[in-house]
C-alpha cells in the first residue's frame, strides 16, 4: 500500500493528482505530530495560566468577540460553532473535492499553528483513508472567515453528527450513505470532543475554495493538452498552411505558452501528407492562425494561478494562529480568499477562451468551404448532417461568458459589520467548476466534428493523429446520415475523460 506521508515534502498540484488517481492513503510525519502536540500543550497552559480574552478561544465569534465565555464552556463554544454554522444549502459538493478538502484541512493543520488536538487531525486522516466523505454543500460560503457553512458540514461528521457517503466497492466506486453514528459504530470510532479553539480551526480556512480550484488546476492542464490535439486535427481537416506554428515566429514573441502550443503542433502533425501538400489558400482564419496566442494564454494563466494555489496549500488559514517559539496567539486574516477568488475567475476566463476559439473552428468546419460538404454531411439538405451541433457548442460558449462575470469584485456585509469586505471566493470556485465542464463539452463537439471533416480528406493526417482518429471510432462512428448526435456528443466527452494524458508532456 502506498502512502503519502504529510509533512515529508511540499505538496503540490501535482502530488495531490498522484494522491488522488493512484489512491494513496495519507499518514503524519513524526515531525507532524510533534507540532501538533506542542502547540495543543501550549494553548492549554496559556488558557489556564491567563483569563485574558483570546478571540475565538474564550470569547464569541464574528461580532460576538466582546462576548466572554466561561473556561468550563470553551469546549461547548467550539461544539456550538460548528453546529450553528452548518448552514449549507443547494447541491451537494462532488466527491472528489469532498476529498481534496479534507486532503487540504489535514495539510493546513499540520504545521502546528492551530491549537487542535491529534486526535481530531487523525480522525481526519482516517476518513480520508478510508473514503468516509462529509456531505457538503456548495452554497454558504462568503470566502472570508473561512469556508464556514461548507467546512462545518466537513466538521459535523467528526462530532459523531450527520450522513456520509461510504465507499462500499472500489473496483466501481460504488458509494452508500450511511449517517455518521452507523459508521462510528462499525468502526468503533467513538466522537471527537472538540477542544477550545478546535471549531475554530476546523471552520476558519480556503479549503473549500482551494479544493475546487486544485482540481480545476489538474483538469484545467489536460484540457489545455486535449485543445491543442484537437485543433491539430482540426487543422487537418480544415487543410490548414503550417507557417503559422513555424518556430521561427514563435521566437521573435517567446511567451511559454505559445512556445508550447506551437510546439504542440508541430509534434502533433509530424508526418502528415494533408499538413504538406500545397495549399490554394495564403492565409487562414484567427481560430486557427492564432492557435499559439490563444491557446498559448491560457497556458500561461494556468501556470500562474499554479503558482498561487502552491503557496495556499502550503499554508496555515485559520484564526487565531499559534506562536509558540514566539510566545504570541495572533488574529488577523489568513482565512480571507480575495487571491483564491482572483485567481479561479482569471483562470475561469483563460479557460473559456478555448472553448470560444474551438467553437469558431467548429464553425468553420461545417462552412462548406475548402471542399468539404455543408455541415460535413454527404446529400446536404436531405440530411442537416452537423448542423445543430454548432448550436450547441455556441449556446455553451455563451453561458461560459455569463459564467466569466467575476465574483471577486463582489463583496457584502456580514456579522453585524465587523466582517465588512469578504472575498466571494466560494462562488468564483463554483463558477470556475461549471465553465471547465463546458469547456469540456465544447471541445468534445469541436473533436466530432474535425474527425468528421478529416474523413472526406483524400490524403492522411500524420500518424499521431491517425492513431488518435482510430481510437475515437471505436466510441463515435462515421456519420453517414442523420441520427441522434446527443449520444455522439456524450460519446465524444467520454472519450476525452478517458483519454490517457502524460503529465510531464503538459
Amino acid at each position: 500500500m502506498k502512502i503519502y506521508k504529510i509533512g515529508s515534502e511540499i505538496l503540490t498540484i501535482d502530488s495531490i493528482r498522484e494522491i488522488i488517481n493512484n489512491d494513496l492513503k495519507l499518514s503524519l510525519s513524526s515531525k507532524v505530530k510533534n507540532q501538533i502536540r506542542d502547540c495543543r500543550k501550549y494553548l492549554d497552559k496559556k488558557i489556564n495560566e491567563s483569563n485574558d480574552p483570546i478571540y475565538g478561544i474564550n470569547t464569541g465569534f464574528g461580532s460576538l468577540y466582546d462576548k466572554k465565555v466561561n473556561r468550563a464552556n470553551l469546549g461547548q463554544l467550539q461544539k456550538n460553532l460548528v453546529l450553528s454554522h452548518a448552514c449549507g444549502v443547494g447541491d451537494e459538493v462532488p466527491l472528489e473535492i469532498v476529498r481534496l478538502i479534507l486532503l487540504l484541512k489535514i495539510q493546513s493543520l499540520s504545521y502546528g499553528h492551530s491549537g487542535v488536538q491529534l486526535v481530531t487531525v487523525e480522525r481526519l486522516v482516517d476518513m480520508f483513508n478510508n473514503r468516509i466523505l462529509p456531505i457538503i454543500y456548495q452554497q454558504g460560503s462568503l470566502g472570508a472567515s473561512g469556508d464556514l457553512a461548507p467546512l462545518a458540514h466537513m466538521s459535523l461528521s467528526l462530532l459523531g453528527e450527520g450522513k456520509v457517503d461510504v465507499l462500499e466497492n472500489p473496483n466501481k466506486s460504488n458509494y452508500k450513505r450511511k449517517k455518521v453514528s452507523k459508521v462510528f459504530s462499525d468502526l468503533s470510532w467513538n466522537a471527537i470532543k472538540l477542544q477550545s479553539k478546535e471549531g475554530l480551526a476546523l471552520l476558519n480556512g480556503t479549503q473549500f475554495m482551494s479544493s475546487y480550484g486544485v482540481w480545476s488546476l489538474i483538469k484545467a492542464k489536460k484540457l489545455s493538452y486535449l485543445a491543442d490535439l484537437i485543433s491539430s486535427i482540426s487543422i487537418d481537416a480544415f487543410d490548414c498552411r503550417n507557417e503559422f506554428y513555424d518556430k521561427l515566429i514563435q521566437n521573435v514573441r517567446p511567451h511559454k505558452g505559445q512556445l508550447k502550443t506551437a510546439n504542440n503542433i508541430e509534434d502533433f502533425l509530424k508526418g502528415s501528407e494533408i499538413r504538406n501538400k500545397r495549399k490554394e489558400h495564403v492565409q487562414d482564419p484567427y481560430s486557427f492562425r492564432c492557435i499559439p496566442q490563444v491557446h498559448g494564454a491560457t497556458k500561461d494563466v494556468i501556470s500562474h494561478v499554479e503558482q498561487v494555489f502552491n503557496t495556499e496549500i502550503n499554508s496555515v488559514t485559520d484564526n487565531p494562529n499559534i506562536f509558540i517559539n514566539e510566545d504570541k496567539i495572533i488574529s488577523g486574516g489568513n482565512f480571507h480568499g480575495q487571491i483564491l477568488s482572483m485567481s479561479m475567475d482569471y483562470l475561469a476566463i483563460a479557460l473559456a477562451e478555448l472553448a470560444s476559439i474551438s467553437e469558431r473552428r467548429t464553425y468553420k468546419l461545417i462552412s462548406g468551404e475548402r471542399d468539404l460538404p455543408p455541415f460535413l454531411i454527404n446529400d446536404p439538405g436531405l440530411n442537416s448532417g452537423m448542423m445543430i451541433t454548432q448550436y450547441t457548442a455556441a449556446s455553451i460558449v455563451s453561458q461560459n461568458k455569463q459564467l466569466c462575470t467575476p465574483a471577486s469584485v463582489d463583496s457584502i456585509v456580514s456579522s453585524n459589520g465587523q466582517e465588512d469586505h469578504v472575498s466571494m471566493g466560494a462562488n468564483a470556485a463554483t463558477k470556475l467548476y461549471k465553465v471547465i465542464d463546458n469547456v469540456e463539452k465544447v471541445l468534445a463537439i469541436e473533436l466530432l466534428n474535425a474527425v468528421q471533416a478529416l474523413s472526406f480528406r483524400k490524403d492522411i493526417s500524420s500518424p499521431f493523429i491517425q492513431s488518435i482518429v482510430k481510437e475515437y471510432r471505436k466510441d463515435v462512428s462515421c456519420l453517414k446520415e442523420d441520427r441522434i448526435l446527443s449520444l455522439d456528443i456524450e460519446n465524444s466527452i467520454s472519450f476525452l475523460q478517458n483519454l490517457d494524458v502524460d503529465f510531464d508532456l503538459i
